[in-house]
């Protein structure tokens, strides 16, 4: 029975759950620390693969990018790492490109580049007003962002004070923690503008109805003003699955596939039930987004206690699908420029409003284009309502966790091209495969129809190989969470990492935090729930500040 007695059981192995594993585990060496993960990854939302044949290639499933100028935490993080890695294992970053002049934009049927936003507004097919016109769509949203909150984009404002600002703003005598980001744009921009930053935009759950004092610094951070985004050369994946290693080496303990069931709190002893099994932990943390823990609440009745809190953010579904092929055909999608000549596409992203949304032109793993030979896409990166498209080409979303069997296991008309039986690079950081993602033929078929209308081609080279990734699917119910309209997130964010007075019972994770959807926000729960955990344990008065 000593197995099942352990002093800190942390239940999620995405990032928050392993940074606060490892975190602990170095603070308290002697207690005996368990991770458990529901799935055979450690990693959570982020899962990062090799595709078959291409082992100088990494296809990111979840999420493939930071934002180095404004996320502090996983800069810092990723330099700690570094430190206890020897050279040819460190985490290594390339220029992350997005929106390149000379790429597609295939909206309302007509056929643009990017730069045609601005150098040939005519050509945009959307009744903008005189002061929309010739304008991105991120300066539109960012000018109406300016009406709404005045001052809000200098950029000499750092993030917190652009946060704390919108957090105190109020529009037309209402706070704006209690009015829709939605409704607001539309107070100040014309509907086509509003439909046309949805489309030339590639996002739909980024400007729909969520809570304004969280939308708009959160926009300005990601998209609005001067965003440096950075991929990861082997795989984002290398920063939860580092942390793993440390904890483990440390002592501490990872359990994969260990499903937490429900859990009971008798005589301040946590009563897990794991793959049927009870478990007793002392203190019990739940490093999960919401729906995980909405789907735990039936079997626990502590988390009933806090479902107001745990239900303040809403998930927002996101899917990706990559696909590869013998030569980068799209490069020959490019245009002739009468100064430069030819420019291919190659880099960053085009955008369409067709159910495919984004595609991405992926780059070698040292961030360079690919110029020949093997290649791949991100086919489709889309979200919000454009996921519901892909239910009639794929298995039913959440079956695989209910019924316990494995994604691969649904696929019942798997897709099987020439680059199938490919050999697949093994990877030291990396635990797993592209054919455990494969997607089904019906998709793969529909990508490849839309992606030759959108490239303006009747012709491309056969699909090798293809792999995807729907995170509305159980146990995630989403790629990322934002704060319902009416919801004091400041107030939340600090409640919420422990619930429950006299009760060891934390909670950290993404959903909770100022940078929904991204690691940074992972990070920040965390180091907000191990303060709390540490000045609790040693009895002393919390401090503002996380451990180091």
């Amino acid at each position: 029975m000593e197995n099942k007695k352990i002093d800190i059981a942390i239940v999620g192995g995405g990032v928050s759950g392993v940074y606060s594993a490892w975190k602990l585990k170095t603070k308290y060496p002697d207690k005996k620390i368990v991770l458990f993960e529901g799935g055979d990854h450690i990693g959570g939302r982020l899962l990062s693969v090799i595709p078959p044949g291409i082992p100088n290639m990494v296809a990111e499933l979840g999420g493939m990018r930071i934002l180095e100028n404004t996320q502090h935490l996983i800069v810092k993080l990723i330099e700690d790492i570094n430190k206890k890695l020897s050279p040819e294992e460190q985490i290594k970053l390339y220029d992350f490109p997005v929106d390149q002049p000379q790429n597609i934009a295939y909206l309302r049927g007509e056929h643009l580049r990017l730069s045609d936003f601005t150098s040939d507004p005519d050509k945009v097919p959307y009744k903008l007003s005189f002061l929309e016109k010739g304008n991105t769509s991120g300066t539109i949203i960012v000018n109406a962002i300016e009406q709404l909150v005045p001052g809000v984009t200098n950029t000499n404002l750092t993030e917190k004070e652009r946060l704390d600002m919108c957090h105190k703003a109020t529009f037309e005598g209402e706070p704006l923690y209690t009015l829709g980001f939605w409704n607001l744009l539309y107070r100040v921009i014309s509907g086509e503008a509003y439909q046309f930053s949805i489309d030339s935009g590639g996002y739909n759950s980024t400007l729909v109805n969520w809570n304004a004092a969280d939308a708009i610094p959160w926009y300005l951070s990601d998209f609005g003003l001067v965003p440096k985004y950075k991929g990861f050369k082997n795989g984002f994946q290398q920063v939860p699955i580092s942390l793993a290693n440390f904890f483990e080496q440390d002592g501490g303990e990872v359990r994969l596939n260990a499903k937490l069931e429900g859990f009971e709190s008798k005589n301040n002893i946590f009563e897990l039930t794991i793959n049927g099994e009870i478990i007793e932990a002392t203190q019990l943390i739940l490093a999960m987004p919401r729906r995980s823990l909405d789907l735990l609440t039936n079997t626990s009745p502590r988390l009933q206690e806090i479902q107001s809190l745990i239900s303040s953010v809403t998930p927002r579904p996101l899917f990706k699908v990559f696909t590869t092929y013998s030569s980068p055909w799209w490069r020959n999608a490019g245009y002739t420029d009468p100064v430069e000549g030819y420019v291919p596409l190659q880099s960053g992203r085009t955008v369409t409003d067709l159910p495919i949304r984004q595609t991405y032109y992926w780059p070698i793993n040292n961030g360079d284009p690919s110029q020949s030979g093997e290649s791949m896409l991100l086919a489709s990166y889309d979200d919000g309502s454009n996921i519901g498209f892909w239910d009639g080409l794929r298995p039913q979303r959440k079956k695989a966790w209910k019924k316990g069997i494995s994604h691969a296991d649904l696929i019942s008309d798997p897709f099987i091209g020439e680059g199938a039986n490919a050999e697949i690079a093994e990877s030291k950081v990396l635990n797993q495969s592209w054919h455990d993602y494969q997607a089904p033929r019906k998709m793969v078929e529909e990508l490849d129809r839309q992606l030759k209308q959108i490239h303006d081609v009747d012709y491309t080279p056969a699909v090798q190989s293809a792999s995807f990734r729907d995170w509305g699917e159980d146990p995630f119910g989403g790629g990322w969470n934002s704060w319902n309209i009416g919801v004091k997130s400041w107030e939340v964010k600090e409640q919420i990492v422990h619930p429950i007075e006299n009760c060891s019972l934390y909670i950290c994770g993404e959903a909770y935090s100022d940078a929904q959807g991204w690691v940074e926000g992972a990070l920040q729960t965390a180091d907000i729930m191990l303060t709390k955990f540490i000045a609790i344990e040693s009895k002393n008065p919390v401090k503002q500040e996380a451990i180091s």
